[in-house]
């Protein structure tokens, strides 16, 4: 596990309609719905509370370059009273790829690529699906970004990135990180080695 001196306020984008299907989005640039938009709002406000309330001042923004999360951070903001537009972009914090499974649905992989899919299921921290990364992959990817964070963040990405900063920060096992509920429109506090839902 890595070390981090500073707090991350971290908020899962909002609902899309893919994620309502139940299909693997990964890469694929899929726009918020309706409820997303409103979750997106809601954490804003609920984190605006928490920083507030913590007497937090200086925080970087920064959020991953896919629509969902740009639109997140931008109704966040908004909410929090801020200007929506002012914050950064990493593409490190995109979600984990699942390469050729992105646009199916759980079932549909299991009927394509049964082999694939059993073998998931014995380890899914290093399992890489075809064509995409295991959440070991994005850990690599996501160490460099968590070296560049000198304070305290909120940080809008994606459920994949939440799991691994549970394992690399948050004291959550490799072995249970994958199989970690993400909430939509709640902010994720990782702060001293643990983390906890506002």
């Amino acid at each position: 596990m890595d070390s981090l001196s500073h707090r991350l306020i971290f908020i899962r984008h909002g609902e899309t309609d893919w994620n309502v299907e139940g299909r693997l989005q990964g890469q694929r640039d899929i726009p918020l719905n309706g409820r997303g938009r409103d979750q997106a709002a809601s954490a804003g406000r609920e984190a605006r509370k928490y920083i507030a309330r913590e007497g937090l001042t200086d925080l970087r923004y920064v959020a991953s370059p896919l629509s969902r999360t740009r639109d997140t951070m931008e109704l966040a903001r908004g909410a929090m009273g801020l200007d929506p537009k002012d914050y950064a972009l990493d593409p490190r914090l995109m979600e984990l790829s699942f390469g050729r499974w992105e646009g199916l649905i759980w079932p549909e992989v299991k009927l394509l690529d049964p082999d694939a899919a059993k073998a998931r299921e014995g380890d899914k921290w290093l399992f890489q699906p075809p064509g995409g990364e295991s959440y070991a992959m994005l850990a690599d990817r996501l160490r460099p970004w968590l070296a560049t964070v000198t304070g305290d963040t909120v940080v809008v990405s994606h459920g994949g990135v939440a799991r691994v900063l549970m394992a690399m920060i948050g004291g959550i096992p490799v072995s249970e990180a994958p199989l970690m509920d993400i909430h939509q429109g709640r902010a994720l506090i990782f702060q001293n080695g643990g983390r906890r839902w506002l």
